[in-house]
């Protein structure tokens, strides 16, 4: 299986606004999107490129790890992040998701979370990547995301 990670910004006149464009922005706009919790599946590889659907799936479902900040202050950033790593041989692995006002702060709780979900689980993982983006707030609301997009599929 193939999981396509890519970034979304977006500003607006209200926060859903700017979570719209950001998701419009990270090209997964026409999905309805379906919160995952954390677990790569065996044999999946992680491409850093937007995931790129057909017309006629407008509205599916489509299958996603999901990090989103906004913010609606002038002056302030919102950032987020998600972190992975996979066991070399199987390809199994693990994705975290974080958010927060800095990127600092995004990058910390990313290393901090993937390294106690490596610790408790009895596999050799590998190397740990991160993806991590931001946006300043100018005048309207904004969104920042990072998604890893699984699969979509559709309702018949």
């Amino acid at each position: 299986m193939k999981i396509y990670l890519t970034i979304g910004r977006g500003a607006g006149p209200t926060p859903l606004a700017a979570f719209d464009n950001a998701m419009y922005d990270a090209h997964v706009g026409n999905y309805n999107l379906i919160h995952l919790s954390s677990v790569i599946p065996p044999y999946s590889t992680i491409v850093q490129a937007p995931f790129v659907g057909e017309p006629k799936d407008y509205g599916d479902r489509l299958y996603v790890v999901l990090a989103s900040q906004t913010e609606t202050t002038p002056g302030r950033w919102a950032w987020a992040g998600l972190a992975w790593t996979q066991e070399p041989n199987t390809l199994r692995g693990l994705f975290v998701e974080q958010h927060g006002s800095s990127e600092a702060e995004v990058r910390r709780n990313l290393d901090l979370t993937i390294r106690s979900l490596m610790d408790r689980r009895p596999y050799d993982y590998g190397e740990v990547y991160l993806e991590v983006a931001g946006v300043e707030c100018q005048e309207q609301p904004v969104c920042v995301m990072v998604v890893a997009a699984y699969k979509s599929l559709g309702w018949h």
